[in-house]
């Protein structure tokens, strides 16, 4: 048996999983089984047709699905914890974009990219959808550089020909879409790490550029990913660049790049209208709630409970570097507090996330953008975690459920001693 190609075998250990938001399921000193790159079940006793596969007996460790980040900036990694202080636009004026430029140089992103794949491979991510730049060759660099890893995600080539600086501002819409189809050209023979339509997002992004972006998506069938109704000023401004729309999603609406036949993330949605929130609903518009970035460039709090009342599809994301760290484990706890301070703050209507709803949106919740992802149910890719939590001490006897918890506010990349992605094996820190 070799675990790092597809193949079959059994984790033993304790396992949790969500299957819907409302619960975790459980099994102590359990098995889940794996069989060619997919879950072939969990199970409290090993069936007898399993028992010729191989088994790693992890112990008393915790097995969880690998989560999931649908909103993470890869070149903004270089950079974080810095300009906290400031709204979306100032922040991206003075630091995003001084930061982006250099990526034209390659020598300059082979290091910064290397450092952030690094890390992002030793995280608890499993899957990612990640932006890039402009730079097609650097962003060809990154894709290649997680494939060599066995990561999976979809990365873009970032779009943006307005309202950006000089030297990072494409040359006319025409040569931006010219260079998004050669770089979906020469990404055709990668597996893991797929290609996804990068718009910036409306104000960066021109009219025909647009136009062009849509007749990609529909000729190459591939997905998109946005930013939408994050910050007050931005909306404003997509208000005045674009009179003839009723509302930000709209704008992306009108070329077809907004959920239906087109899978779409948009990252925010923090001050989302009714009106958006029922595009979003029926056209399967995934949001990627990013609740640290939100609180540190004061954008506000996404009414999460809100979008999951109403059927909205919602997943998590990191949104490095305004959010200042690859922990999903972070993320989760920041959606629960945030949740919580709009509870009291805001909107007695709208209760607190849980601690199962959270974990649900960095599993399976996100991990529906990608497919059957982010459960042990049957059929569900077979992506895991083994977690060491031992070191987070405590003189209580605790239950697994409350391990789980705890691992949402304690744990950090070093807890993880194993990770699989597609049934293969990334790493593995013990024997």
């Amino acid at each position: 048996m070799e675990k790092k190609g597809l193949s079959c075998y059994s984790l033993k250990g304790n396992l949790c999983y969500t299957p819907n938001k409302d619960e975790f399921c459980i099994i102590e000193n359990g098995y889940v089984v794996c069989k060619d790159g997919r879950c072939a079940g969990v199970y409290e006793t090993l069936p007898e047709k399993y028992k010729n596969f191989p088994c790693m007996d992890y112990g008393d460790r915790l097995i969880l699905p690998g989560l999931v980040d649908l909103h993470v900036h890869a070149p903004q990694y270089a950079f974080r914890g810095i300009g906290m202080d400031l709204e979306l636009i100032d922040w991206l004026n003075t630091h995003t974009f001084p930061e982006e430029q250099k990526y034209k140089e390659l020598d300059y992103a082979k290091r910064a990219y290397r450092i952030f794949g690094e890390d992002f491979i030793q995280s608890a991510t499993t899957r990612a959808c990640i932006f890039g730049t402009i730079h097609t060759e650097a962003t060809l660099w990154l894709m290649e550089f997680l494939e060599k890893a066995g990561m999976s995600a979809y990365v873009g080539k970032v779009n943006m020909d307005r309202n950006s600086p000089d030297n990072l501002c494409e040359a006319g819409w025409r040569q931006a879409a010219e260079d998004t189809e050669k770089w979906i050209l020469q990404c055709k023979n990668l597996k893991q790490v797929k290609p996804i339509l990068t718009p910036r997002f409306i104000p960066s992004c021109s009219d025909e550029l647009m136009e062009a972006l849509s007749k990609l998506q529909k000729r190459f069938h591939l997905p998109v990913q946005s930013h939408l109704s994050e910050n007050l000023g931005e909306i404003q401004w997509v208000r005045e660049l674009c009179p003839d729309t009723s509302c930000y999603g709209e704008a992306y609406d009108k070329y077809q790049m907004f959920g239906g036949e087109c899978p779409t993330i948009m990252a925010h949605c923090v001050h989302s209208t009714e009106e958006e929130q029922k595009m979003m609903k029926e056209q399967g518009v995934f949001v990627a709630h990013c609740p640290e970035s939100n609180t540190n460039l004061s954008s506000g709090i996404a009414p999460i409970r809100r979008y999951l009342e109403n059927g909205i599809c919602v997943g998590l994301g990191s949104d490095v570097a305004a959010g200042t760290s690859l922990s999903m484990f972070r993320v989760m706890a920041m959606a629960i507090q945030c949740s919580k301070l709009r509870w009291r703050l805001t909107d007695q209507r709208l209760a607190p996330l849980t601690v199962s709803e959270a974990f649900y949106l960095a599993t399976k919740g996100g991990g529906a953008f990608f497919g059957k992802v982010g459960s042990f149910e049957q059929g569900y890719e077979f992506d895991a975690l083994v977690i060491n939590d031992e070191e987070i001490r405590s003189p209580r006897k605790l239950t697994v459920k409350e391990r789980i918890e705890r691992l949402l506010y304690l744990a950090e990349d070093r807890h993880i001693i194993a990770k699989y992605i597609s049934g293969r094996e990334i790493f593995s820190k013990e024997a």
